[in-house]
């Protein structure tokens, strides 16, 4: 066990090989997951300074705020790490989908029978 990591209290995110994190995305207010993104150190730094959340676009290759161009920005409320600080939960207050496909969360579709059923 790195006692460090999982009992201390600097924050020492454990980057895979690409240089990420995984970063979960939950409605504040209501608990509701809204999206998965990951984060690299400048990702976390900008989040971290701006209270804005901002990620790593791996199809892309880099930074982007979320609402840069949909104007949905996602104001941070609270971050949490996991124990071995390899995952990340954001709570945020959207101001709009948090799906690039207009949806309020990219959750939304359940998995029945091996099918896709969208939520009403």
């Amino acid at each position: 066990m790195d006692s460090d990591r999982e009992q201390g209290t600097r924050l020492m995110p454990k980057w895979d090989a690409a240089g990420l994190v995984t970063a979960v995305v939950t409605d504040h207010a209501s608990g509701e997951v809204l999206m998965l993104a990951h984060m690299n150190a400048e990702a976390l730094e900008a989040t971290i300074a701006s209270g804005e959340a901002t990620f790593f676009s791996r199809s892309r290759g880099r930074l982007w705020k979320k609402g840069e161009t949909s104007g949905h920005v996602m104001r941070v409320v609270e971050m949490r790490i996991d124990c071995d600080q390899d995952a990340l939960w954001l709570r945020c207050e959207p101001a709009g989908p948090a799906c690039h496909t207009g949806e309020r969360s990219c959750f939304y579709r359940r998995i029945e029978g091996g099918a896709l059923v969208r939520d009403a």
